[in-house]
Formats: C-alpha cells, sequence, structure tokens
C-alpha cells in the first residue's frame, strides 16, 4: 500500500504514470522472489494499462501473483487500485504482466520450482500467460534480426 504525495504527482494532482509502474515493477518483484527464494530481474513489462487516474491523498494497493513459472523465468501480474481517502471507493487503475528471471549469485539464469496451479481460474491464467511469453519470444526474435543501423 501506497499513500500517494505531492512528491508522486504532477501539475494537476494526479499520480505520474512512471511512479505508478516504479511500485508495479516493485510488487512483481516481489512476488518473484517469495516464489523462487532467489535474486529476480525484470525482462519484460508488457500490457501496462492506465485505467483510471490516482490523486494526491489517494491510497494506491498493489497486488501481485504469479501466472506461471518456465525454467528460469516467471510471469507476474500485477494489478494497481486505487482507494479514495475520506470514501473508500476502490477502482482498478492499472494493470500491467512483468517477466522476471531468476539469478544466482553470479548473474547468471537459474532453475526455479514450478508453479503448482489447481483451481480452474489459476489454469487459464497459466495458459494465457504461456500465450504471452510465445508472443514476447517471437517479438524478441524479430528484434534481434533486424538492422536497425542508420
Amino acid at each position: 500500500m501506497h499513500v500517494v504525495l505531492p512528491n508522486d504527482a504532477n501539475p494537476l494532482g494526479f499520480m505520474l504514470g512512471g511512479s505508478v509502474m516504479h511500485l508495479i515493477d516493485m510488487a512483481g518483484a516481489i512476488a518473484s522472489h517469495r516464489h523462487t527464494r532467489s535474486r529476480v530481474v525484470t525482462v519484460s513489462v508488457d500490457g501496462v494499462e492506465f485505467l483510471h487516474p490516482v490523486r494526491v491523498g489517494d491510497l494506491l494497493i498493489l497486488r501481485s501473483r504469479v501466472t506461471c513459472a518456465f525454467r528460469t523465468s516467471l510471469e507476474v501480474e500485477v494489478e494497481a487500485v486505487s482507494e479514495e481517502a475520506l470514501t473508500g471507493t476502490r477502482r482498478l487503475t492499472s494493470r500491467a504482466f512483468l517477466t522476471f528471471v531468476a539469478i544466482d549469485a553470479n548473474g547468471r539464469p537459474t532453475p526455479i520450482p514450478p508453479l503448482q496451479v489447481e483451481a480452474p481460474a489459476d489454469v487459464r491464467r497459466a495458459e494465457a500467460a504461456r500465450a504471452r511469453r510465445v508472443q514476447r519470444l517471437e517479438t524478441r526474435g524479430r528484434l534481434a534480426s533486424n538492422d536497425f543501423s542508420l
């Protein structure tokens, strides 16, 4: 949970997108670390959505969950919910999917434990995560094969 202060905001009194993204990355890293019990690094952020503004004085509540674990990487979904301090009204303000890689003491990728998925909703989330992973890897391959020299 984070209280939105003037330092987090633009001149209009709304939380900066970069500040929201920083907190999303931190929440994702915590979920990743708790699953892997190792050091993790962020390797991609996709699907960041800013659905509603967050005002100075609001609370920002972050919920993160591991959606799927692969050999050395895992995907985490993070939702940011704003809560108006005076009314308690909550709104989903942002959502993102992040990929983290577990690394050893030498900075090399290291294997991670599988994610136990049992509930039907968790199975659906894992299948969707696998599909997003395929897209990320295809995009990475296309970007790596392009020559961007001028």
